[in-house]
């Protein structure tokens, strides 16, 4: 398992790998870009709702961007 810290690195990872840049996804997020950088930098915690937004935008699970599983895959929906 990894480290909590490692949320913001994947985040950041995430983004990176999209060609996205902080501006963009923060108006994906409907948020400003300065919130969305602290997200990024640790600053700020993560909300459970912004967490979902991510992880239904990436196509991945929450638990991925968490560092609970290193399974990009998002899980199967029942």
């Amino acid at each position: 398992m990894t480290n909590n810290g490692n949320v913001y690195h994947r985040i950041r990872a995430l983004r990176e790998d999209h060609d996205l840049t902080q501006k963009e996804i923060s108006k994906i997020l409907n948020m400003s870009q300065t919130g969305y950088s602290k997200y990024e930098t640790g600053e700020n915690d993560i909300p459970t709702k912004i967490l979902i937004q991510l992880a239904k935008y990436y196509h991945t699970s929450v638990d991925y961007l968490l560092g609970i599983t290193d399974i990009s895959e998002p899980y199967e929906q029942k």
